[in-house]
């Protein structure tokens, strides 16, 4: 669990706030310890062991993202076409980054992310980009919609587009694991299968599901994709059936 504690020399009002909304902790700045949510007037970020992790859609990163020749081979495992503009269901909404790519592309996105802080952080950088001095970013925004929820809890509407990016286990020899992707593997929950949510996507009423994988690693699933599109680092698998 996250403790809230609101920016050093700011009003603590959307702090408390937060708190109160997410039940949890309101703690003090004089001996922050722990996974934080850190809130500001108009900002707010995780923070563990002195790292931060925000979610913030008008970023110079996510500025240069939107340029990125990764976003062409997203579109496509999502079969973006020019005429046709896929509604997306992100079940695992995570920092969102791939979410607002999408939505940038011209999708309808629904952000599912089952972690609260997780999702009240999302939902926070969407109504921030909902006001954002570039036209783009404000359109993309207004394609964007964020829930609270266990996607396996959920019937995702006819037509979507899954989109899955799960969250795998540290391998006990990986010498370095980025400081995001920890994070949020302190938050994930440890018990987590993620078979059981390929299975749940499987049930849903879609023809198109996608999975973005570590470049190496094995297939999720038993069934083997339609075909796979492959970057430097990660690849997406595309499985394509009729219903």
């Amino acid at each position: 669990m996250a403790t809230v504690i609101s920016v050093q020399g700011e009003s603590p009002a959307r702090a408390r706030e937060a708190a109160q909304q997410l039940g949890l902790q309101y703690g003090t700045y004089q001996d922050p310890a722990g996974l934080l949510l850190v809130v500001g007037e108009a900002s707010a970020w995780l923070q563990l062991d002195g790292v931060r992790v925000a979610v913030q859609f008008d970023s110079a990163a996510m500025q240069h993202r939107r340029k990125g020749g990764h976003n062409e081979m997203l579109g496509r495992a999502v079969g973006l076409k020019a005429d046709w503009k896929p509604l997306v269901w992100d079940a695992t909404g995570g920092l969102g980054r791939d979410a607002f790519v999408l939505a940038d592309l011209g999708c309808e996105v629904t952000l599912c992310e089952r972690t609260p802080v997780l999702a009240w952080l999302l939902d926070q950088a969407v109504q921030a980009a909902a006001v954002s001095g570039v036209d783009q970013i404000r359109a993309a925004a207004a394609r964007m919609s964020v829930l609270a929820v266990d996607s396996k809890t959920q019937r995702t509407p006819a037509g979507t587009v899954i989109y899955l990016d799960p969250m795998f286990p540290e391998r006990k020899k990986a010498a370095a694991v980025k400081k995001e992707a920890a994070m949020l593997q302190h938050l994930a929950d440890p018990v987590d299968d993620c078979e059981t949510l390929w299975q749940w996507a499987w049930d849903q009423p879609v023809e198109r599901i996608v999975v973005k994988r570590p470049l190496r690693a094995p297939i999720l699933g038993h069934i083997r994709p339609a075909h796979t599109l492959k970057g430097k680092s990660v690849r997406f698998d595309v499985f394509i059936r009729r219903l």
